[in-house]
């Protein structure tokens, strides 16, 4: 039961996550131009812009 009620909570986590707004303050040309963070998100340029993405 314990299993079914963490699968449903994290499920919930990466919906909300994903629903956020991601654009940062960081200006970009290039995908290179963002820093780099830890695995499960990556900093990605869009629109002139680094974004937040889950890998």
């Amino acid at each position: 039961m314990f299993l079914y009620a963490l699968i449903t909570f994290l499920f919930l986590f990466l919906v909300e996550t994903s629903t956020t707004n991601t654009k940062t303050t960081i200006p970009c040309k290039f995908d290179n131009d963002c820093p780099e963070i830890s695995y499960p998100l990556i900093l990605m340029c869009i629109d002139d812009f680094c974004e937040y993405l889950l890998a």
